[in-house]
């Protein structure tokens, strides 16, 4: 069958056919992996586009429109999309977001009780691993056909991210295939030891890949949408992954890296992608601007170290910024530029508090006179017609609206489609590297910022034209961080890695931990990693379940 992606090989809006054999559904990737000879692989052009299907798994949930054949086995086009998923397992199960939806796993992670039969963790699992399997295939090809090292390059190092994002979900556990298997063996993707399921594994594998590719990525290469570069990684997003990677390092192993994360993070900072902190434009903050629909040609493009790309014309999907923004609104919410309003995601009254510390988020409000009461061009949320409270979780007006997304063009240009979205997706953004220095900073100072570190953590306020700090302890850290990032699927990694998400901690929020206690209640620390899917361990006899589960 021919269908067609969007180029994410020249960064342009044209598009390219993939040429498959007979089905592109993947199922249970640890036990029957893809057949090689599923895509058809004969000559330079053919790689070109299992190149772009490499990226494209993560903006496109298929190989054609919204529900067209959908890359997983089994898991419709509409929840299965990479960032969904990613959004879903990092932000319903956090102080920032609860769902009104009632869908099967939606309860689950609203109020962190999910397991190995949770359907939209098996749906994330898969996911992953089905990009994970598409590097492993395009790797693989590379000994038969001539493929520009730098594309080699990219590829691990996309490998190299979801692997990051496997362990961040679901601990040390999990396969680790480093190359295309087509034999479907077990013993090939689990390890046969019981003692050997810790992290380390997996945390060297992807340190390894990141600092071998390093130097092999192209240099920093700021574009924008339409120009060669935008889209693809470079050598800076090995920077910031690693920088990631070294941040959360004592979660991952016991053994914490500030000063690598430190360092990492000052070389994002120095590189020429910048924080993007230019003067409104027809009202809209430098920061509104990340998120609206030309964010990739409207300057703000200087921020983003990789961009998913989307196009309502050429990149239909349920998953990606679609789901973002139609999510968070319904008909009664003004203009946000698509035609769709769901209904079903918005802020829970801990994540207000982080802009109104006070308990005085005012109601009635539009965001225009919301981000004024707070002081930050961040606080982008509307009240009217709506409860700070969230008494009654399955009602979408309890509960202030987040209007972060939007497919608004800021310089009042028409978007490509009345539906579907060009709004892209920022998943490393410059001001990530700021915060990290800065808690890098603050925990090899004994928990609070030196001078240096209050500096970086300043010059993001600043752009949101918040006062700035005079000091910053761990905790005022982790705030900023929500406030910096809310719902843009990160805050679960973030909880843990300060000790406010499971066990015996010091911090709860609004149903934490239970559907029925509302100032929430603790949950048990086994919680902080996901279960591996049951489908799997029931496969994979060398598969070990996680503790707890």
């Amino acid at each position: 069958m021919n269908s067609s992606i969007k180029n994410i090989l020249l960064g342009s809006a044209a598009c390219i056919a993939l040429a498959f054999g007979t089905t592109a559904c993947v199922g249970d990737l640890d036990v029957t992996p893809i057949d090689p000879n599923y895509m058809v692989i004969e000559n330079a052009a053919s790689m070109d586009n299992l190149f772009n299907k490499c990226y494209a798994t993560l903006a496109m949930a298929g190989n054609s429109d919204v529900d067209g054949d959908v890359d997983v086995d089994g898991i419709d086009g509409g929840t299965s999309g990479f960032v969904r998923q990613m959004w879903n397992s990092n932000e319903l199960t956090s102080d920032e977001a609860i769902c009104a939806w009632g869908d099967e796993g939606i309860p689950g992670f609203n109020f962190n009780s999910y397991d190995g039969s949770h359907p939209m963790l098996r749906g994330y699992y898969y996911r992953l691993y089905t990009a994970i399997t598409f590097c492993n295939s395009f790797i693989a090809m590379t000994e038969k056909i001539e493929v520009d090292p730098v594309k080699v390059a990219e590829i691990r190092f996309l490998r190299a991210l979801e692997y990051y994002l496997a362990l961040d979900a679901f601990g040390g556990r999990i396969p680790l295939i480093k190359v295309f298997d087509s034999t479907g063996e077990p013993a090939a993707r689990g390890r046969i030891n019981e003692n050997d399921y810790t992290g380390y594994e997996v945390y060297d594998y992807i340190e390894s890949e990141l600092l071998d590719i390093e130097g092999k990525l192209a240099p920093a290469r700021v574009a924008k949408e339409g120009q060669e570069g935008y889209g693809r990684v470079d050598q800076v997003a090995a920077w910031a992954l690693l920088t990631r990677l070294y941040l959360n390092a004592q979660v991952y192993t016991g053994t914490p890296q500030w000063a690598k994360a430190k360092e990492y993070a000052a070389k994002v900072i120095g590189s020429s992608y910048k924080l993007f902190t230019d003067e409104p434009v027809n009202g809209y903050s430098a920061y509104e601007r990340l998120f609206m629909g030309n964010n990739g040609s409207n300057g703000a493009q200087v921020e983003s170290i990789f961009s998913i790309m989307q196009d309502g014309a050429t990149t239909a999907s349920w998953g990606c910024t679609l789901f973002l923004i139609a999510s968070t609104r319904d008909a009664n919410l003004p203009a946000w530029g698509t035609s769709e309003a769901w209904g079903g995601n918005r802020a829970l009254p801990d994540l207000v508090d982080k802009f109104f510390p006070a308990g005085n988020a005012p109601a009635e409000t539009l965001p225009a006179a919301m981000k004024v009461a707070a002081n930050d061009d961040r606080a982008l949320f509307e009240s009217v017609g709506r409860t700070y409270s969230i008494d009654k979780w399955g009602t979408f007006t309890n509960g202030f609206a987040v209007t972060k997304f939007t497919n608004v063009y800021s310089d009042k240009g028409a978007s490509h489609n009345t539906q579907y979205v060009d709004t892209d997706f920022f998943f490393f953004r410059v001001a990530e590297a700021y915060l990290s220095y800065a808690e890098a900073d603050a925990r090899l100072n004994g928990g609070n910022a030196t001078p240096d570190g209050l500096e970086k953590l300043n010059a993001v306020r600043a752009r949101a034209h918040a006062s700035a700090l005079q000091a910053a302890s761990l905790k005022t850290i982790c705030d900023e961080w929500s406030r910096e990032f809310y719902f843009e699927g990160r805050r679960r990694s973030d909880l843990i890695r300060f000790g406010y998400y499971g066990g015996n901690t010091s911090y709860t929020w609004t149903y934490k931990g239970s559907s029925d206690i509302y100032a929430g209640t603790q949950f048990p620390a086994y919680r902080n990693v996901f279960a591996i899917p049951t489908t799997d361990i029931v496969a994979n006899k060398n598969l070990i379940q996680n503790e707890g589960y």
